[in-house]
């Protein structure tokens, strides 16, 4: 499988009260990485810890975190960027499917 290596990038929690404010900055800012294929997908956790999303590049990973509004207006207390190598079924089909999409 080439290039199975993705980064996660982990966020917790800060102070929630304020999500609503920074949302649509925040959308925003993913979208953009989404419509440039560098974010795959994302999410928060059921128990509003924190969230998680998913690169294809380091790089890509540590510009979107740099300056997302959630961390800029305190949303999220810190984040952490992890290496993590993909190897499901689900993600060959994804993976797939972006290809396909960029073709």
């Amino acid at each position: 499988m080439a290039n199975s290596v993705r980064h996660v990038l982990f966020y917790d929690s800060g102070d929630l009260s304020l999500a609503a404010q920074h949302f649509a900055a925040h959308q925003a800012r993913y979208q953009e990485f989404m419509r440039s294929g560098t974010l795959l997908t994302l999410g928060p956790f059921s128990d509003r810890a924190g969230s998680m999303a998913i690169f294809t590049t380091r790089e890509a990973a540590e510009e979107f975190a740099s300056a997302d509004p959630f961390v800029l207006n305190g949303v999220v207390s810190s984040w952490q960027i992890r290496e993590w190598n993909a190897a499901t079924l689900l993600y060959l089909h994804f993976q797939g499917h972006m290809q396909e999409c960029s073709a």
